[in-house]
């Protein structure tokens, strides 16, 4: 059994939301944790502070928009030269540009898979030498119940999410000879910013299709992650579903 106890983690798009609560998570749990941020440089060292108060070993927050390669590669880079290795990296940095085929641009497009898609592929391969080298890490992407489903006004985010699925199975079929696990996430309804900010008629009618009848928390979303590595190591290309029953592939 895989052990948070004084593990590296690292986690994108960590500042706010469900990647917040899966760093707070790994870090109770005893891991080292690496909360990397793009524009929230406030929430994400106040994120710092809280992890080392709560039992995290050590906890760094580190700039870098995961979009870009250099900075993706970077982001990996730091981590290494400041603990040395990396035993779970956690992909989980999204943004969301809705709007109607007819109505989306090409940059909507294009941002919006470099960001939620191409980022995961980024850190993936900055990582690897180390993985490869240590002979063992975990792999966590975190993608969406409507990556199955599709969503009205979200071409582009729901493909970036659907990739997010193939891209996992390849990757572990490929990194499995290494000892190297990955798999995926697809939380339905969470109760994060976004949820709380939608028209109270939106919720109830979403709600009243998920069987258990409300929506996920963040931290059951962020105890899935953690099941997936210190449970998780004969477990590989799957992805975990968190939505009440919302939908059962």
């Amino acid at each position: 059994m895989r052990t948070l106890e004084n593990a590296v983690v690292v986690v994108t798009g960590a500042s706010r939301g469900i990647g917040q609560v899966i760093a707070e998570e790994f870090g109770r749990g005893g891991a080292k944790v690496v909360v990397n941020y793009n524009h929230s440089k406030e929430q994400a060292e106040g994120l710092v502070q809280r992890l080392l108060k709560e039992g995290s070993p050590a906890a760094l927050a580190v700039q870098a928009d995961v979009s870009d390669p250099d900075q993706a590669a970077k982001l990996i880079e730091e981590t290494f030269k400041q603990f040395g290795r990396i035993d779970v990296l956690v992909n989980n940095a999204g943004i969301n540009i809705d709007r109607s085929l007819r109505k989306m641009s090409v940059q909507d497009w294009d941002t919006v898979i470099r960001t939620n898609l191409s980022s995961y592929f980024y850190t993936v391969k900055a990582a690897l030498p180390i993985f490869i080298e240590q002979k063992s890490g975990a792999i966590i992407n975190i993608s969406t119940l409507t990556a199955l489903t599709g969503n009205f006004g979200q071409a582009n985010y729901t493909a970036a999410k659907s990739g997010i699925l193939g891209f996992t199975k390849t990757a572990a079929l490929e990194l499995a000879r290494y000892n190297i696990t990955v798999n995926a996430i697809c939380p339905g309804p969470v109760e994060t910013d976004m949820w709380f900010a939608a028209p109270e008629e939106a919720k109830k009618a979403l709600l009243a299709r998920v069987p258990l009848g409300r929506p996920s928390t963040p931290q059951e979303v962020a105890s899935g992650a953690r099941f997936l590595f210190e449970n998780g190591e004969i477990i590989t290309g799957n992805t975990l579903h968190i939505n009440g029953g919302m939908y059962m592939p």
